[in-house]
């Protein structure tokens, strides 16, 4: 058994003497781990952190085998992550959230994201508002995909501003407001208003609030899970971030 294919390192470990296990998240193959001879090395070791993208060739002689990683650096941007706190914590955080998906289980949304994702990851706000898009397009590759289109009680499009805990849908301004206090807020940058503006800090704590209740309640509890303290991490280095940006401007 052999294939190639571009991947986006998730994690590693030392194995033995030399050897690493990593784990990647592949475009074609999904999240998939092997073995890498020397893998724990000073050659390697650079290209074999979380958040790089590379090139990797796996060999096995039976499908259900561990196997064998061979791996090429593409892009390495582990190490413009060491010196920003939320930077860290993200690329630990998406890592978490990429394991909730079945091993082998090709998720290529999921792959593009993760890409998108890293690209913007040293800036704060924007790697702020492409995480919690992460956490639903990952919601939706789960089956528990939330529906932000239109109210669930008028069928409008517009005004938008909330999100129904139970039924996962869009609420307006209007038909939530008598209940808004049970309801989760809807931030404008995931709403219809959305035309590539960058949230402020309480719009981003809102969407995270909103994508942790889903999370929390559909894929981590009933796995006998808390949700990740990288991503709670995440959260507050990054809603810190962007209060700092404010009260310098």
């Amino acid at each position: 058994m052999q294939w190639t294919d571009e991947g986006i390192v998730l994690g590693v470990r030392r194995h033995g003497e030399a050897s690493a296990i990593l784990e990647l998240m592949t475009r074609e193959h999904g999240r998939h781990l092997g073995m890498v001879r020397g893998g724990s090395g000073s050659r390697l070791r650079p290209i074999l952190q979380p958040g790089n993208r590379v090139a990797a060739t796996w060999r096995a002689r039976l499908d259900e085998h561990l196997g064998y990683y061979m791996v090429e650096g593409l892009e390495l941007p582990a190490a413009s992550f060491l010196g920003l706190s939320h930077a860290v914590y993200g690329v630990t955080h998406l890592g978490a959230l990429c394991r909730l998906l079945p091993e082998r289980d090709p998720h290529p949304q999921i792959h593009a994201a993760l890409t998108e994702v890293l690209e913007h990851l040293t800036d704060a706000r924007r790697a702020g508002l492409e995480i919690v898009r992460f956490e639903l397009q990952l919601l939706s590759e789960l089956g528990f995909g939330l529906d932000l289109e239109s109210c669930v009680a008028t069928g409008v499009t517009a005004e938008l501003a909330y999100v129904s805990p139970k039924s996962g849908r869009a609420v307006s301004r209007e038909a939530g407001r008598p209940w808004q206090d049970k309801l989760l807020r809807l931030p404008a940058f995931l709403g219809e208003t959305d035309a590539g503006m960058l949230p402020s800090a309480s719009e981003l704590a809102d969407g995270y609030a909103m994508t942790g209740f889903f999370l929390l309640r559909h894929v981590f509890e009933p796995r006998g899970l808390a949700l990740p303290d990288a991503r709670d991490s995440f959260v507050n280095a990054v809603v810190n971030a962007c209060r700092g940006e404010r009260a310098l401007s």
